[in-house]
């Protein structure tokens, strides 16, 4: 189906009004080189525990494939630029690091309910057929963003801004009209590589290629067992994702946090949460304190899995006593992560890291099959 300039303009107009920072069109086909570059990273066995990603690759890999009538793919990004330096916390190890973007509202809602608004705005004026995705379906929203001229994807595999730098979240509609569509960004990387010296766990077998299975937002978010013992250390105070390939990026100086969506400003209690509060969460609490962030998402378990880890990583002997208790948690990878974080604690106290011994009594040792969740080196 055909549509003329004005609607194309008139379409990113509304988006703007409907809290968009970035807007964009690219053709359905624009992307050809996706499917191929997706099974390459799949075969390379980097998606780690993320199955769905090999389960949906055949739709993932085009436009066409997930719905064979689309057209044009409309871009859209909404900016969660950070007001403070996402690295400030890496200096307070009682305290957990949250990545900025699950510090305020659930992206999935604030951009979802966008995107439906313009979609039945567009629909009423075009009379097309659509359809909405924010990253809950088989969408691979970073490439399309490219080839609608949002950005470019990163040597950290993440888009790029000139106006938002790394922070955008982005959405898709997908749609049966013929618009006019934009002209694909230009990489602007160059010879840095900030992004990929920052990475602590170094997830980054080569530029522009990320190995999930060693990333601590992966680890921390999607991978459900116990947290590979080489990556303990090197996750900090990190508790939920992680910023670090992300704040380096020299194009954030252009980004500016008055260009943040408002519900994306950043929950108090979510801003620098202390370790100790974390280790005393039970379930109803979780819920409670979590809800309306994508961080509900991950359940009260991984939460406590990563905050003991942070814990153990912290030097702070005052968190033993809440971290033995959860050494009895009936969770075994809880537990687990717990009593190791207890006898790292103790080593360091014990040897005059943390402010002198401790008098500790006996932890109880939880017993967790490590073998196939050690993962592998890239």
């Amino acid at each position: 189906m055909a549509a003329d300039k004005a609607i194309h303009e008139r379409l990113a107009e509304k988006s703007r009004e409907l809290g968009f920072g970035a807007f964009g069109v690219a053709r359905a086909d624009a992307t050809p080189k996706t499917a191929e570059r997706l099974r390459e990273w799949l075969d390379y066995g980097a998606h780690g525990d993320m199955i769905w990603m090999e389960e949906t690759a055949q739709r993932r890999g085009s436009p066409a494939s997930l719905w064979p009538e689309v057209r044009s793919v409309i871009s859209l990004g909404m900016s969660y630029a950070p007001s403070t330096d996402p690295l400030a916390l890496a200096n307070a190890p009682e305290q957990g690091r949250i990545s900025v973007y699950a510090q305020g509202g659930d992206y999935h809602d604030v951009i979802k309910k966008a995107l439906k608004a313009l979609a039945r705005w567009l629909v009423a004026e075009a009379g097309c057929d659509l359809k909405v995705f924010v990253d809950t379906a088989p969408v691979m929203e970073k490439p399309l963003a490219e080839a609608a001229g949002l950005g470019w994807q990163g040597k950290h595999t993440n888009l790029v801004s000139r106006a938002d730098g790394s922070w955008l979240f982005l959405g898709a509609i997908y749609t049966t009209l013929d618009l006019e569509p934009g002209t694909p960004h230009r990489v602007h990387c160059g010879s840095c590589n900030a992004c990929l010296a920052a990475c602590p766990t170094d997830a980054f077998p080569a530029p522009y290629r990320l190995d999930a299975r060693r990333c601590i937002s992966y680890l921390t978010i999607e991978h459900k067992g116990p947290i590979p013992l080489e990556f303990r250390e090197k996750m900090g105070n990190r508790i939920y994702g992680c910023d670090d390939c992300l704040a380096v990026c020299p194009w954030n100086r252009f980004a500016d946090a008055a260009r943040r969506n408002r519900a994306f400003v950043p929950r108090a209690e979510l801003v620098a949460p202390a370790l100790a509060d974390l280790l005393a969460l039970d379930d109803a609490d979780f819920r409670k304190i979590f809800a309306g962030s994508p961080i509900k998402r991950i359940g009260r378990d991984r939460m406590v899995r990563n905050a003991a880890i942070a814990a153990g990583n912290s030097g702070q002997p005052a968190l033993i006593p809440r971290l033995q208790a959860l050494t009895a948690d009936p969770d075994p990878v809880v537990a687990e992560a717990a009593a190791w974080a207890v006898a790292r604690l103790v080593s360091q106290a014990e040897s005059g890291d943390a402010g002198g011994a401790v008098d500790v009594p006996p932890v109880r040792q939880a017993r967790v099959d490590m073998g196939d969740d050690r993962l592998p080196s890239a």
